[in-house]
């Protein structure tokens, strides 16, 4: 992943704002290391930090059309950039590089080309021609953008928050699949599949599509000039995702380059279930397999780095963002820039535990839809911020747009969870890959429960969290909590926590909106907490909160003690317990 800044029609074009651009762009060199380009026409400085995975030697950017009337800075990665350049046979492109293909597209088609990517981007495109631009990003989000606007009638677009936070007046997270054009001054939606209506579809579940869908979306992203590998957790998402890429990396230009031996990691305190279930999913895969343990002490230690660099202080975000940023750390350390993970799974398929007890097919569909609508905001904001932090690029194939069409097109009932027919959390999923002759995986890691990222590195890492949290946060200050943050109040010690050290980092009230807020349990959306009235006892996104699912849920917490109105919350340090699946 790069990282881009853009500031457009500032009223100052002086050396001072070209020196103010560079310093700002260099807040996000971690997201590109290799190179820094910067190109000024009049008042508009587009900027960008590199992180080279494809054509190291010659795609440096800004990327321009033949006469460089058209100029463009791209944070992504463009899959059929092959394709798209046999359709511009009349162009002539200047270097190798996938997001080349741009410029060349808008002169040809216009605005309308960018439904042609396939791949993950977010962009700033500039046409010196009539000085207009337009701004876009990829149809989930996976790629990070903010948008913000200067006194002066600027327009600021950056990567991260930390671009642009201190020099706008108002700033707000880019939605993913729209485009912001100059001539309109207002945002369109260029992404519009069926299920974003929350419609729910009736196509029968075929085993065999949903296999091909995947594998090919797996392919796609084997697309490197640059050493890589995938992440391997040893849950059903991270393993498939490893399988696939064992069994296709062979003859691809990767392997010719590289060899055909992948290389797989993992990261948890020592003992937990991810760092055994990675390496028995490794064996069998036969990969080069590495494990980094952490201490709880070194996560908590990361703490401040990782609200930082994720700019968020969701709770299930921090979480599973730290592991996940000492991980990246060790893997660039190697000399690896790219890897593949799982991410998407469970917002597709119904993956969280909670959705044991969806009441029916049409409310199940639409938590779906509205987990996938919500990802930019949470996991596919931890995946490429924990990675970019230290110059990593995350490739998730299970959010490929031809894949996403394919899996929210099957008829819900299928992916509904139900006991007495033997089908368990993405089933569907589990299924398409269950091939006796040619197995992808074990069974019983194809059947393995879902583990949350934040549980499977080890359960004593959130109990961890929170009870370093119990010793900076007091009761007093939780009781004087909503006078602090009138805005998604803090309800724990350890959501006060994170939220000091965010607004310590982000005191604007534009960045505090960036963060989504609501009662969760295992992942949850507000909505989808109706479907448990235990569960508003129990408001955790912790998959281990999901009372009467996980295998290893908290204890269900004590009954408020008659004649006491109010009881100071305390942190659960329990051992989990076994409970009999319902």
């Amino acid at each position: 992943m790069c990282g881009i800044l853009a500031v457009l029609g500032c009223s100052d074009d002086s050396q001072a704002k070209r020196v103010r651009v560079l310093e700002l762009s260099r807040r996000l060199k971690h997201r590109g290391p290799d190179w820094s380009g910067l190109y000024q026409y009049g008042d508009c400085f587009l900027a960008h930090q590199r992180l080279a995975i494809i054509d190291p030697a010659s795609g440096d950017q800004p990327l321009y059309n033949e006469d460089k009337s058209i100029v463009v800075t791209v944070n992504g990665e463009i899959y059929n950039h092959e394709e798209l350049r046999k359709r511009l046979s009349n162009h002539k492109f200047r270097t190798g590089s996938d997001c080349d293909v741009i410029a060349h597209l808008y002169e040809e088609y216009g605005a309308d080309f960018i439904d042609m990517l396939d791949g993950i981007f977010s962009f700033v495109l500039l046409d010196t021609r009539d000085n207009s631009f337009i701004v876009a990003r990829d149809a989930i989000g996976i790629t990070p953008l903010y948008i913000g606007w200067g006194l002066d009638g600027s327009v600021w677009i950056s990567s991260e928050m930390k671009g642009l936070n201190d020099d706008c007046e108002h700033f707000e997270y880019f939605p993913p699949g729209h485009l912001y054009s100059s001539k309109e001054g207002d945002f369109r939606r260029w992404y519009n599949p069926p299920w974003f209506l929350e419609a729910v579809p009736s196509t029968p579940y075929d085993p065999l599509v949903l296999r091909k869908a995947f594998e090919d979306a797996v392919i796609k992203r084997l697309m490197t000039d640059v050493p890589f590998g995938v992440l391997l957790s040893g849950g059903l998402d991270s393993s498939l995702v490893a399988a696939v890429t064992a069994r296709h990396l062979a003859g691809t230009k990767a392997a010719k380059q590289w060899g055909t031996q992948l290389h797989s990691f993992c990261v948890g305190l020592e003992g937990s279930p991810d760092l055994k279930a990675g390496k028995e999913v490794a064996d069998y895969l036969g990969t080069v397999h590495h494990e980094f343990h952490f201490t709880v002490q070194d996560g908590i230690d990361a703490i401040e780095d990782v609200i930082h660099h994720i700019e968020t202080y969701d709770v299930t975000t921090i979480r599973a963002s730290t592991p996940m940023f000492l991980m990246s750390r060790k893997i660039k350390a190697m000399g690896v820039k790219m890897v593949i993970s799982g991410e998407g799974s469970d917002e597709i398929f119904g993956g969280y535990l909670y959705f044991h007890k969806a009441p029916n097919k049409e409310e199940f569909h639409k938590e779906t839809c509205r987990k996938i609508k919500a990802l930019h905001q949470y996991d596919c904001l931890r995946a490429n911020k924990s990675t970019s932090a230290w110059g990593l690029e995350a490739r998730v194939p299970f959010l490929d747009k031809e894949f996403i069409n394919v899996a929210m097109n099957i008829d819900p009932e299928s992916k509904m969870i139900k006991h007495d027919l033997g089908r368990m959390e993405k089933w569907v999923l589990r299924k398409a890959f269950d091939d006796e002759e040619n197995p992808y995986l074990p069974k019983h890691i194809l059947y393995r429960q879902k583990e949350q990222f934040s549980d499977g590195v080890g359960y004593s890492w959130i109990d961890g969290l929170k009870a370093h949290a119990a010793e900076h946060v007091t009761d007093r200050m939780m009781l004087n909590a909503e006078h602090i943050y009138p805005h998604n109040t803090p309800t724990s010690k350890e959501a006060y926590y994170y939220r000091m050290i965010f607004e310590r980092f982000f005191p604007q009230n534009s960045a505090r909106l960036t963060v989504p807020g609501g009662a969760s349990v295992a992942c949850s959306t507000t909505t989808a907490l109706e479907w448990d009235a235990s569960w508003s006892k129990n408001p955790d996104p912790s998959g281990r909160a999901a009372l009467g699912v996980h295998v290893s849920a908290y204890d269900p917490l004590p009954p408020v003690a008659p004649n006491v109105e109010k009881v100071s919350p305390k942190i659960l340090n329990k051992k989990a317990r076994m409970v009999e699946v319902m």
